[in-house]
């Protein structure tokens, strides 16, 4: 080959290597940031093809999508001094570029720890402010919505991000003190089971006391109703007999007789003997013809 020809041939090799060296291309994922030596000469470049100067500029490219960092469980106090184990996670993602190349150097997992640090501070002092109830329930979203807030304008201010959402996947008890809380649990559980079960007793006695009540009344009613209503056929069976008895006076007093004897002498094995001048006798002489009833 001929020195000109390699000459050439080297030519062309450099300027390849010049021209793919100034050349880059930023993704629509993608944040970029251009160095001069190490210093910041353009920040938050826009997705497309761009232009360098070899070996004086430098291009870094970091995520531009939402991130999601999951923050280590860690301790904290509630405001009467409960201990909690509270796991959570953050979505954040790069806002300031700058900025954020400045605080971290754009290492990501630098980034994750500044902010990991951040967010436990925030939530540290929430909890600090709340109750036990509060932070497991009943105000959980407004603590959220708090610690949003704070950590999105600290971590926008000093590291360039925004904080998207931060949320506790679980909040546990320590396991010394959850025997603890597990039996004071049980305990009130039963005292409060006594209590009902002693409340129902209570009003069963009054139920039962009650029915009682009302059983007496309607059987003593019921008793005045029946003696009401048997006095009054009594009544009218004494008028129905003297009506009738007094259509023959001397016949019932016979009849009455007879019924006082046959009563008297209801075994069989007694003997009754009468005077033939008796009234029994003087009765059947006078009444010949007359059928005695048996």
């Amino acid at each position: 080959m001929k020195p000109t020809s390699m000459f050439g041939l080297i030519a062309l090799l450099l300027v390849v290597m010049i021209g793919s060296k100034s050349v880059y291309i930023v993704k629509e994922t993608e944040r970029a940031i251009k160095l001069r030596f190490g210093e910041v000469v353009e920040a938050d470049i826009q997705p497309g093809l761009h232009f360098k100067i070899p070996f004086v500029n430098t291009v870094r490219k970091f995520e531009g999508r939402t991130m999601t960092l999951d923050a280590r469980p860690q301790a904290f106090l509630t405001l009467e001094k409960k201990r909690l184990i509270v796991d959570s996670f953050i979505k954040w993602r790069i806002d300031n570029v700058e900025k954020y190349y400045t605080a971290t150097s754009g290492d990501e997992f630098r980034a994750a720890d500044l902010l990991s640090t951040r967010i436990e501070t925030s939530l540290r002092n929430q909890f600090g402010e709340r109750t036990l109830t509060e932070v497991v329930s009943g105000a959980r979203e407004e603590v959220m919505g708090d610690v949003i807030r704070a950590l999105s304008d600290l971590a926008q201010s000093e590291l360039g991000i925004e904080v998207i959402d931060v949320r506790v996947k679980r909040i546990d008890l320590p396991q010394e003190v959850s025997s603890s809380v597990y039996e004071r649990m049980r305990t009130e559980r039963l005292r409060l089971a006594r209590e009902l079960r002693a409340r129902g007793k209570e009003l069963a006695e009054g139920i039962r006391a009650d029915a009682d009540r009302q059983r007496t009344v309607i059987l003593a009613d019921a008793f005045r109703e029946a003696e009401t209503i048997r006095g009054e056929g009594d009544a009218q069976a004494a008028a129905i007999y003297s009506e009738a008895f007094q259509q023959d006076p001397e016949f019932y007093a016979f009849y009455r007789s007879l019924k006082a004897y046959r009563e008297s002498f209801a075994t069989g094995g007694d003997l009754f003997v009468l005077d033939p001048d008796s009234e029994f006798f003087r009765y059947l002489n006078n009444s010949q013809g007359m059928t005695v009833p048996q």
